[in-house]
């Protein structure tokens, strides 16, 4: 009951024959929802004497919360880097296209661009409840440009930037408004970062460490900060040193604060990260491994050039490069994907690789209560997953809003 009203009569609609994902075990039970969010239904029985108006049969799949990617640059050729009269179309053509992989939230990602940029595309971006239209838009990710011209990657040169005296002045003159913001990678060792850093947690703000040279005690400052994500680990970073190991010694760092917790991106493609160094990863801290795609505009077109901001990138087979180098510029594989790739890799439990994709991500943004989880009263995001783990159907706020096509229909 709400609010002193009596028990809801909207229809209820029960999930059976399958496999839920609850408390880190998979389940065999039922899924009860109700007006988008998942009921428990001892409560719906006893206190309402109420059954379910609708069954489903899931035919055995596994149910798992809706994957949630928080650094996705693009897609099905859409930059979200680019400054248009009509970005938020972009965005919902990504929103769409990522639900058949799984995806019900995101966080759309702008690489290190001019201020003229920022101010123009970040309006355009607004946070956006999921459903039919797409997934979901918790915010955008800001990577960039303040990061280190070491370890700029695939970001332009001539837009990097440090902090100027009045240094969190200088990060509203550069993006302009942050009401949509959520994300914000920057790096640790730029002087002024640390005023920064407590600015933007004080707003809400999650901050990223990355694209850095910074060494183990500066990312530990950072962290003591307030920053608790870690962008892309392993990748535009100082490699691991056994007298030094830079931010990837976060992991492991006992200088965490109490009631602390540090995540970190992985881009599981394949491609960026050796499959040692993500058992490696895993195995330090497998609480905080979130998966990400880092995806570019080029994911869904196939081998060409194609744009990612102010760049333009090449895409042969499965990697992406800057054009005319060999620097890795994004990922083309989706979601899902990765997901399957990370537990073939590092063996872990099909469990864990379903965390690394919803409640981690969730955990990080502080949604675990609503994103990223079945229990009771959550938001009923969820995805409907074969034994091999691939997508047969994507749902939000308990609407189907994708399904696999069945052989021969």
């Amino acid at each position: 009951m709400r609010g002193g009203e009596g028990p809801s009569r909207a229809p209820v609609l029960q999930f059976t024959n399958c496999r839920l994902l609850r408390g880190g075990r998979l389940l065999r039970e039922d899924l009860w929802v109700r007006e988008g969010r998942i009921l428990d239904p001892e409560k719906l029985f006893f206190d309402e004497r109420r059954l379910a108006d609708r069954q489903q049969d899931c035919g055995g799949c596994i149910l798992a919360p809706g994957f949630i990617d928080v650094q996705i640059n693009g897609g099905f050729g859409v930059d979200f880097s680019l400054a248009t009269e009509d970005v938020g179309s972009g965005v919902a053509l990504v929103a769409r296209k990522i639900l058949s992989h799984g995806v019900t939230a995101f966080c759309p990602t702008l690489v290190t661009s001019p201020p003229e940029v920022y101010h123009k595309v970040l309006p355009q971006i607004p946070v956006k409840r999921g459903g039919p239209h797409g997934a979901g838009v918790l915010g955008v990710h800001l990577e960039g440009p303040f990061i280190s011209r070491q370890k700029r990657g695939a970001h332009p040169e001539a837009y990097v930037r440090s902090f100027e005296a009045n240094a969190f002045h200088d990060v509203l003159a550069t993006y302009g408004s942050l009401d949509n913001v959520c994300i914000l990678t920057l790096a640790p060792e730029l002087d002024r970062s640390h005023e920064v850093i407590q600015e933007l947690t004080a707003r809400g703000i999650r901050v990223s460490l990355g694209h850095s040279v910074a060494d183990l005690r500066t990312a530990e400052s950072a962290m003591q900060s307030g920053a608790t994500f870690i962008t892309h680990l392993f990748n535009a970073m100082l490699p691991f040193h056994h007298r030094d190991p830079g931010i990837v010694g976060l992991l492991t760092s006992d200088q965490v604060p109490p009631g602390r917790h540090i995540f970190y991106g992985m881009i599981a493609d394949g491609i960026h990260t050796n499959p040692a160094a993500l058992r490696i990863a895993h195995r330090a801290h497998p609480q905080g491994l979130v998966l990400v795609t880092d995806a570019v505009p080029a994911l869904g077109l196939g081998n060409g050039r194609h744009t990612l901001g102010q760049q333009v990138v090449e895409v042969d087979g499965l990697s992406a490069y800057v054009a005319g180098t060999k620097t890795l510029c994004g990922s083309i594989a989706p979601m899902d994907t990765c997901m399957r790739h990370f537990l073939q890799t590092t063996g872990c439990s099909v469990e864990s690789a379903l965390e690394s994709a919803s409640l981690h991500p969730a955990q990080l943004l502080g949604l675990e209560k609503h994103k990223g989880t079945l229990d009771f009263g959550a938001d009923a995001d969820f995805v409907v997953l074969d034994d091999g783990l691939h997508v047969q159907a994507t749902y939000i706020s308990g609407e189907r809003v994708w399904q696999a096509e069945v052989a021969g229909q």
